[in-house]
């Protein structure tokens, strides 16, 4: 039996944790007093949690070269998105129980319900191109749509942070978090241009450097 093997149904039910401890809350009436609050922030937490983790993947994979740990980044995402769509089914059947124009007069009104949107919106493409298929058929395509998961996460955090109005320690936390993946993806850019920039040089006996090896200067 391989490492994925016995990994990859531990990681997805170790995802799963998180509805089964909001299920277990519910069967045994331990909602508090506003159980539809409690659904929303718990699906909208876990949400940002595993775009984050996502997100994350990649780099942790780079700095400890742990190459199996992308084989993850898929599943992690999509939990994202299911998280996601459960938050958002939350918020439009039992919040405004379908209510197309009280749904519209809210999102005009309130902002963080906007960057919430927003948010849902940009997982979409991910979620639906998230297959074998999709990565072959788009090529190089593929990795430009999926920066929307960046845009996912940074319009989340914005969301989360406008929502809430007093103890803001748990949205600041997420915007940390975020604002050090892009810091470590900005760093990662930096040094791959330098590796090509150096790469196409040639030290030539003087000392002196030319970026085109081929040229007759």
């Amino acid at each position: 039996m391989t490492r994925n093997q016995v990994l990859k149904p531990i990681v997805f039910l170790a995802c799963l944790l998180p509805l089964a401890s909001l299920g277990l809350r519910a069967v045994e009436g331990r909602m508090g007093a506003n159980p539809i609050e409690r659904i929303t922030h718990q699906t909208g937490w876990w949400t940002l949690a595993f775009l984050l983790g996502s997100l994350a993947i990649t780099p942790l994979r780079r700095l400890s070269k742990v190459l199996w740990l992308v084989q993850y980044r898929r599943m992690i995402g999509l939990f994202a998105f299911f998280y996601g769509t459960l938050h958002m089914l939350t918020y439009v059947w039992l919040d405004q129980f379908f209510d197309v124009r009280a749904m519209v007069h809210d999102i005009g009104k309130r902002p963080f319900i906007t960057m919430g949107s927003l948010a849902y919106l940009s997982m979409i493409p991910l979620a639906l191109t998230s297959t074998k298929w999709s990565i072959r058929k788009l090529g190089k395509k593929w990795q430009t749509l999926h920066r929307l998961a960046y845009v996912a996460a940074v319009a989340g955090v914005i969301h989360f942070l406008w929502l809430v109005k007093k103890d803001k320690s748990e949205p600041a936390t997420f915007a940390i978090v975020l604002g050090v993946l892009f810091a470590i993806r900005i760093w990662f850019i930096i040094q791959e241009r330098r590796s090509k920039a150096s790469g196409a040089r040639v030290i030539l006996p003087t000392g002196q450097r030319t970026a085109d090896p081929t040229s007759s200067a």
